[in-house]
């Protein structure tokens, strides 16, 4: 792992006085010279350059940005070969990248248990449309057994045809590799050689670094030699000795000048793809406006590790307009002459609106930007810039003196053409004026709340219950809950909103709050359902569980007073009904747990609750109880160990077998008053 991911990282560094909302001295524009001599120690890892505040200083300004680039090329010895391969000139064009959960419920469709390729790219398609996808996969579920990151892709049947069916989408698909999983099993190689394994097997196409900003000489050797070949996108700031043989990384935690500065890796090597997010933001604008000038993409988050933070309308609609024009105009955007903060008008200037250049050829693209709240309506780029035809390309209008509109927090691409108009320039231009005509949804920044909805409880079939289970009385009741504070959330609604980057104190800390139920009469097990119980059912019922015949082995089969184990939710919920029962819910669990009599099994394993939610996008169910397995060394790993009957921990629910898990096994209940027919 790169000496960069060490407790040193200024990225990393904690403070208890941190304000969330401010973003921290790293995340600030560096301020270059004017004469472009910065200090390597400052410079190779900038974010993004400050540029000046005063439009005369702006000359002085792009001539330091040249002369910093010669100078750091030149010392670093730089020959950027990389990017002209064949595996990877694909990079280059990558604007819009999704990061999504495998088992997003618009990829996948829990009730019956497949892959829904068609479906997400419909659900998602008001974003303009992915150029790639990372699936992530492991975090935030592994820890929850000795499962390792590659057990968590290898355990997915059929993911390799998923994988396929993306590509032949037109996407290209990255798996995200863990440098922090150091407590599970290990696997039978190191992490270089495992991932170039794992990216064959599935046959993806780049590998995102999470938590690093670069890869070793390892592990890049390993993936760059790997079948297919990779590309490698860092975790945000990948410093300029490693855009040599990282294609692609992140603009995280970014702030930017008020007139728009130059980000330091894309400006070093245009050709350098960067993906802009901020991700508990509930307004993208800042951004996509950041991405729109710099020419670079876009992280399209809207499920944050389980918790919704959807895109508002103004910012997809933004996203939409700016994905046409790059992907049209992607060799003007990366060869073209890019010429920052050039060109608008004094009176554009004086509203907020800034311009840069972009020119190759006959064509010669401005992005434009709006910084206010208040649309701009006028001209933006002064006489002596204007030459041959002038379209919006973002609206698809034809300009008259170069006067337009600057939506409010939005962008504009103005394009001039010398001679004749490229083939694809009028389809541009009709999509561009047909998605102009949205009625009122391009203006509308409401945040698209969703809300995680309990699934149904069916009532148990039976009220009769074992003399020994336990007797929890109707009633309301104010119960404490504990919980640690993960980027997961926990009922509701995201843990952490517009801030920036997360830091302990304020990530994994505990946490206590009191939750109102009313509760009806019900009776609890004492116990959990044992390995010679639920073979009894399997054995009477015919039941078969689906996708897994983990559950039969000898060693399971060889204790039978053991905890039923290895078994999902669906599973558990079968064994109930064949009984008569049902699962108890995490708050009948919780006030049943302080009876003397409330049992827990050897070993100690995590029970099911019938306290399943989904929001649409993303399911999760209620785990109670801790288990004696325990992942240790790190704290992305999720909870292990004992814990006390008031401690939940929401799981992501995984498919497919996934979600079965040698440490989760579960209890009964009845409902002790029928409530249906």
């Amino acid at each position: 792992m790169s000496t960069l991911q060490t407790h040193l990282d200024p990225d990393e560094t904690n403070t208890n006085e941190i304000n969330p909302l401010v973003p921290r001295s790293i995340d600030l524009p560096t301020i270059l010279p004017a004469d472009g001599h910065l200090d390597p120690a400052i410079g190779d890892i900038a974010k993004i350059f400050a540029a000046p505040a005063d439009p005369a200083d702006w000359p002085a300004w792009r001539d330091g940005l040249q002369t910093w680039r010669d100078s750091a090329r030149e010392r670093l010895d730089y020959s950027g070969a990389i990017y002209e391969l064949d595996h990877s000139r694909w990079t280059r064009a990558c604007y819009s990248v999704s990061l999504t959960w495998l088992f997003d419920e618009r990829l996948f469709d829990h009730a019956t248990q497949q892959f829904t390729v068609d479906a997400f790219l419909e659900s998602t398609g008001d974003h303009g449309g992915f150029d790639g996808i990372v699936l992530w996969h492991a975090y935030p579920i592994i820890g929850i057994d000795d499962r390792n990151q590659f057990d968590f892709y290898r355990d997915v049947p059929g993911l390799a045809e998923v994988i396929a069916e993306l590509q032949t989408r037109g996407l290209k698909v990255f798996i995200d590799y863990n440098p922090w999983d150091t407590g599970t099993r290990r696997a039978a190689h190191d992490d270089p050689e495992e991932l170039a394994l794992i990216v064959g097997e599935l046959g993806v196409d780049g590998v995102f670094l999470d938590t690093m900003k670069e890869g070793d000489a390892g592990l890049i050797a390993a993936l760059l030699n790997a079948d297919p070949p990779q590309v490698l996108e860092g975790e945000s700031r990948v410093p300029n000795q490693r855009i040599e043989d990282h294609q692609l990384s992140w603009a995280q935690w970014f702030a930017d000048s008020d007139a728009p500065g130059v980000m330091r890796a894309h400006w070093y090597e245009r050709r350098h793809m960067m993906h802009s997010t901020r991700r508990w933001n509930h307004d993208h604008s800042a951004e996509l406006q950041s991405a729109w000038m710099n020419g670079t993409g876009m992280l399209v988050w809207d499920a944050v590790f389980g918790v919704w933070v959807g895109w508002n309308e103004r910012d997809k609609g933004t996203l939409r307009r700016m994905l046409r024009v790059q992907r049209a105009l992607n060799p003007v955007l990366v060869d073209g002459e890019w010429t920052p903060l050039t060109d608008a008008r004094p009176e554009a200037l004086a509203a907020g609106v800034y311009a840069s250049r972009y020119e190759l050829g006959d064509l010669t693209l401005w992005t434009v930007i709006n910084r206010t709240t208040t649309d701009y309506v006028g001209p933006v780029l002064e006489q002596d810039a204007l030459h041959g035809l002038l379209v919006d390309v973002t609206t698809g209008s034809p300009l008259v003196d170069g006067t337009t509109t600057v939506p409010a927090r939005g962008v504009t691409g103005i394009l001039a053409v010398r001679g004749s108009s490229p083939e694809w320039l009028a389809n541009l231009l009709a999509a561009a004026a047909a998605d102009s005509e949205r009625s009122g949804a391009d203006s509308d920044a409401t945040f698209p709340a969703r809300e995680a909805h309990r699934v149904e409880v069916v009532p148990s079939e039976s009220t009769t219950r074992p003399g020994d289970a336990i007797v929890v009385a109707a009633g309301a009741r104010v119960l404490p809950v504990a919980h640690r504070r993960r980027e997961s959330g926990m009922y509701q609604g995201a843990p952490y909103q517009e801030e920036w980057k997360p830091l302990p104190p304020r990530l994994h800390d505990a946490r206590h709050e009191t939750i109102a139920v009313t509760l009806g009469d019900v009776a609890v097990a004492r116990r959990e359902v044992t390995v010679g119980e639920f073979i009894e059912f399997l054995m009477t019922s015919g039941y078969t569980p689906v996708h897994s015949n983990r559950f039969f082995t000898a060693d399971v089969a060889s204790r039978p007073d053991a905890p039923a184990t290895l078994l999902g939710l669906t599973d558990a919920r079968a064994y109930a009904a064949w009984a008569g029962a049902r699962l108890p819910t995490e708050f009948e669990w919780q006030v049943a747990a302080a009876d003397p009599g409330f049992h827990r099994s050897t070993p100690m394993v995590w029970n099911w609750t019938e306290s399943e939610h989904s929001d649409g996008v993303t399911r999760f169910v209620m785990l109670k109880g801790g288990s004696d397995h325990q992942s240790l060394g790190s704290d992305w790993y999720v909870d292990g160990g004992p814990k006390a009957a008031d401690f939940s921990l929401k799981l992501l629910l995984a498919g497919l077998g996934v979600e079965r898990s040698s440490n989760i096994g579960f209890r009964l209940a009845w409902d002790l008053e029928r409530t249906h027919d």
